[in-house]
């Protein structure tokens, strides 16, 4: 089946097209690099794995509640809308939420794959294209495993959010060769990270838990990419291009705080997008979980050297201003330390079990 008799809505034409704007960069000199990104680099060629053999496929999933949060996080809980529903509707209504969220992640994902082979091509230094070629591979398994995971798992998809789409298109159509860093390594990919974290520590289902958290394995060392190529560069601007950048920032940070309303999916039950809109303002989950969204984002802005008063401003609005102080690191080591952590407990757990049946088979042995 192919994957346009999935979608819960026209997604449109089967190609979208942005014009490509600036150039590509070739640089001579072979040599010299930073230390630090080629260590990146080293990082990231280490930790390639296979999405089809890291991830236990074969785990059972509830297509009608594959990722187990409570009903409480749903924006209608508790609403007349909720108390007049069935539990079929229920049933139905956990499923499109969660095709809704893992179709963002893969529409974000293949974003990331584009805008990875973007900087590749347009970056002129010779580390940041080595690093950003192994992003791109990161970012196809991404894709192969969200990709399945709607397909195999939920069986729906959801087109692209408008949200989203235009943040994608802004990064793209820009011909400056930051950019593409800054609107996906830090805007995109550092709300993919706090979303996917927030998932992963809440879901009680095995299979979800691992795609997340293999995945947040990666992201983190892409966070860690974009905050060491642009702070170098960033102190090199001049105040006036130093705003331009901020400015951006601040459109897509109220782009990304918008897109996560998932009007869409309640407009399939029959409620009016004015108060669909109303209802997301007033759910206290969806104001917590948009200000977690932003914290991997906000002190990853104030380490590049973005923190000038219009944008300070800007987050003052949000209420996310003092997530500047928090420690991007500590968060990235904990990635890092969950994932190792997942990886021992599920081979010790394979050890045990390969250890039990040669046991019992030299046991029916003996017998014999």
């Amino acid at each position: 089946m192919t994957t346009r008799k999935l979608y819960a809505h026209d997604p449109g034409g089967p190609v979208w097209e942005i014009p490509a704007a600036g150039a590509a960069r070739f640089g001579w000199e072979y040599e010299d690099g930073r230390e630090r990104l080629l260590a990146l680099y080293q990082k990231g060629k280490d930790k390639q794995w296979d999405a089809g053999r890291r991830i236990d496929w074969d785990l059972e999933v509830d297509p009608y509640d594959p990722v187990g949060v409570p009903d409480e996080n749903l924006m209608i809980y508790g609403t007349p809308y909720w108390t007049k529903m069935s539990e079929a509707d229920k049933r139905e209504l956990r499923r499109r939420f969660a095709s809704w969220q893992f179709s963002q992640f893969l529409h974000g994902e293949q974003g990331a794959l584009v805008c990875a082979s973007r900087i590749t091509e347009s970056v002129p230094d010779l580390d940041a294209k080595f690093y950003s070629a192994t992003q791109a591979m990161d970012e196809a398994r991404h894709v192969e495993i969200y990709s399945r995971f709607l397909h195999e798992k939920i069986g729906m998809l959801y087109p692209i959010n408008p949200s989203l789409q235009s943040l994608l298109d802004d990064t793209l159509r820009d011909s400056r060769w930051d950019m593409p860093y800054l609107g996906m390594q830090v805007l995109i990919e550092g709300l993919a990270l706090a979303a996917f974290g927030m998932l992963r520590d809440t879901t009680n289902r095995p299979l979800p838990k691992q795609i997340l958290t293999y995945v947040m394995q990666d992201e983190a060392r892409h966070v860690a990419f974009g905050r060491m190529a642009l702070r170098d560069y960033y102190k090199q601007l001049s105040d006036a291009e130093r705003r331009e950048r901020e400015e951006f920032v601040v459109e897509g940070c109220y782009l990304m705080r918008d897109r996560l309303r998932g009007t869409e999916v309640l407009a399939d039950f029959g409620i009016p997008q004015a108060e669909a809109e109303e209802l997301s303002e007033r759910s206290e989950f969806l104001q917590f979980f948009r200000k977690l969204l932003f914290s991997r984002i906000v002190p990853c802005v104030k380490d590049i050297g973005l923190w000038g008063e219009g944008l300070q401003r800007a987050y003052v609005e949000m209420g996310v201003l003092e997530l500047g102080d928090s420690s991007l690191d500590q968060l990235m080591r904990q990635d890092e330390e969950i994932a190792e952590q997942l990886d021992a407990e599920r081979f010790a757990a394979e050890e045990a079990a390969r250890a039990a049946e040669v046991a019992a088979a030299i046991e029916a042995g003996a017998e014999d």
